[in-house]
């Protein structure tokens, strides 16, 4: 399926860590929403919605569901931080955003795998998270065996992300 943009989301979340100074981790994706203008809200959702976002009065808003790991708010924040870069066109199109333009949300449509505008905000995400540039910098230092348990935790840690997310940027990178 084409990507929904003529931008890749990796190479433009690697941009958006560069252009904000990222030089270590945890990416500090929160910084960067209010930095991009994001407001940014928390509030108890349903389990199956992680996040959202919109724009009203030219103010992008990202809610993300307080009740999620805090590792996981951190990908919702990121994934939304994908939509507003990469899909800012489909969150604006309509001048009564609030009735008129669904809300683009981070739950079971973008688990699938199925919807690009989501395959999209989803490897966004997962590059913020974990920029290539920090990830060769651990990764050169030792082999990392993905099924050894101790390292896969402290990196999970150092970034504060999901162990599962680590495993999936270091097989991304061969």
């Amino acid at each position: 399926m084409p990507n929904p943009t003529s931008v890749d989301p990796r190479a433009a979340a690697e941009k958006v860590a560069e252009t904000f100074g990222v030089k270590s981790a945890p990416v500090p994706v929160d910084r960067i929403a209010k930095s991009l203008g994001a407001i940014l809200r928390f509030s108890p959702l349903d389990e199956e919605l992680s996040g959202m976002i919109h724009i009203k009065d030219d103010v992008p808003i990202i809610g993300v569901n307080s009740l999620h790991h805090p590792h996981r708010q951190r990908f919702t924040i990121a994934h939304e931080i994908g939509h507003l870069v990469l899909h800012r066109h489909l969150i604006t199109t309509s001048v009564h955003v609030d009735k008129a333009f669904p809300v683009l949300m981070r739950g079971v449509t973008s688990a699938l795998g199925t919807d690009p505008v989501e395959i999209d905000a989803n490897a966004f995400a997962s590059q913020l998270l974990i920029p290539n540039f920090l990830l060769n910098q651990v990764k050169g230092r030792e082999p990392v065996d993905i099924d050894d348990d101790s390292p896969m935790e402290e990196l999970a840690k150092k970034f504060r992300v999901s162990r599962k997310m680590v495993e999936f940027r270091l097989a991304s990178l061969g």
